[in-house]
């Protein structure tokens, strides 16, 4: 710049006459530049072609001062950005860290589904074999009560006119009654201690560890005995209107009520049958999901039977009908797995049954098919419900009480150090939970390690550097 007018030299005073060329060339400049070669051309151009033209002048100004001709259009128009389907303005939150068989975050139905897949997965032998032990130890009884309901009925296609003396059919069904009764008893032992260890296995499989069978039987034994008493005390509570219903009965029939019905009086009994038990279906399915979640309350929070009910009813409120609607997919799913592994077994164990004459053998071998299709289906049902009730449980955890961030802390731990502690366990206890204080948040009473929780004041993995 100069102090004086006229025009700005090109090159300031006191400058060489020889400078190097400017970057890139400057406008209306010939010769070299300091650009890399070919930064300034397109790839496909040709190095010894001319230089193309110069492009023509802009239209003069039009409507306004400012206003110019319309830029030619770029030859690869950029597309508009698309925002994510997650979030608002673009944002899309970080994906949850996963380090066992689900992510950290409140689940979907797909992630409950994928986590219970990978639960059975991860531990075969403490799922699948722990579940075929129980389920071929209390199908037997029943499945032999089958096997000689089959054999009389063999006998009595074979000679109907055997019918009339009702002996062998009688036999043949209090045989299968008796072997009912019998393995509903032992399923009832067997699937109380196969809920508390295969809880203690997802609890560790959401971390990414796995644990043996010996190891989840010596941290869920001590919670047996509370497994007992839930289920005894859900299924008064369950049955309760039935049980009146049942006792109403027996004291109507006990005073002669039916002697001299009509009927009129038959048809109103009916009709209030009906609606009783119409009555009775919601009733069944508001209970059976308030108290879904006892057992898993039970086993990895340590609580007792009552406080495990009432700790289920409080995760369940406000989510009601979405956990009814799992559980009841899960019930369906089940009961079809079920049905397809069982089938092929029980169609010809009750063929053979019916077509062995009796014989001590054939008996033998319809009862051996029975159980296996029995023990199939059971090995791959059990594991399925116990780890749906499981995640949904920790799904209402992260939802009712930020429960992820408390996970999400532990995997980071596990992750720092390469491998995953035992003490993960006792992070499930809610005096780990988010905010929440002793005597405070869903959980009520003092947390039963002090409030320093089990291992002092340095957590599970000790003092930190």
């Amino acid at each position: 710049m100069t102090d004086g007018p006229g025009s700005t030299p090109d090159m300031p005073s006191g400058w060489a006459a020889e400078q190097p060329p400017p970057y890139g060339g400057a406008a209306g400049a010939a010769g070299p530049s300091w650009a890399s070669p070919g930064a300034g051309a397109p790839q496909d151009a040709n190095p010894s072609a001319p230089p193309p033209s110069a492009p023509p002048p802009s239209a003069p100004y039009q409507s306004a001062p400012y206003q110019s001709a319309p830029h030619p259009a770029a030859p690869y128009a950029p597309a508009p950005y698309a925002p994510y389907a997650g979030g608002q303005y673009g944002y899309r939150a970080p994906d949850a860290p996963r380090p066992g068989i689900i992510p950290l975050r409140p689940l979907t139905l797909g992630d409950i589904l994928d986590g219970t897949i990978k639960l059975i997965r991860s531990n075969p032998k403490a799922t699948l074999g722990l579940s075929a032990i129980v389920a071929a130890v209390t199908g037997i009884p029943a499945a032999i009560g089958q096997a000689i309901s089959f054999g009389s009925l063999g006998d009595l296609m074979a000679d109907p006119y055997a019918a009339e003396t009702a002996s062998a059919p009688i036999a043949g069904l209090a045989a299968q009654y008796i072997g009912t009764i019998i393995s509903y008893v032992m399923t009832f032992v067997g699937t109380t201690v196969l809920t508390g260890v295969l809880t203690r296995v997802l609890g560790r499989a959401v971390f990414g560890g796995r644990i043996t069978v010996g190891e989840a039987w010596r941290l869920a034994r001590s919670r047996v005995l509370a497994l007992f008493g839930l289920v005894l005390l859900q299924a008064l509570i369950l049955l309760l209107p039935l049980l009146a219903l049942v006792a109403v009965f027996v004291i109507m029939v006990a005073a002669g009520a039916f002697d001299s019905m009509d009927g009129a009086a038959a048809g109103l009994g009916v009709l209030v049958g009906l609606l009783f038990f119409l009555a009775y279906i919601p009733y069944l399915l508001f209970f059976y999901t308030r108290l879904s979640l006892s057992a898993p309350a039970i086993v990895l929070e340590g609580r007792g039977v009552t406080d495990a009910m009432s700790r289920s009813w409080r995760l369940v409120k406000g989510d009601s009908w979405r956990v009814l609607g799992i559980l009841l997919l899960t019930a369906i799913l089940a009961a079809i797995i079920s049905g397809v592994l069982a089938i092929p077994f029980t169609f010809g164990g009750s063929l053979l049954g019916m077509l062995n004459s009796g014989s001590a053998g054939g008996t033998v071998i319809a009862a051996l098919l029975l159980a296996v299709g029995q023990v199939i289906a059971s090995m791959i049902t059990y594991p399925f419900q116990a780890g749906v009730t499981g995640l949904l449980y920790a799904d209402r955890r992260m939802r009712a009480e930020a429960f992820d961030l408390v996970l999400q802390t532990a995997a980071a731990q596990n992750q720092s150090q390469g491998w995953v502690h035992a003490g993960v366990d006792d992070m499930w206890h809610p005096s780990y939970a988010a905010g929440t204080q002793q005597g405070s948040g869903p959980y009520h009473g003092a947390p039963p390690y002090g409030t320093q929780g089990p291992y002092g004041p340095y957590g599970p993995y000790g003092p930190q550097a």
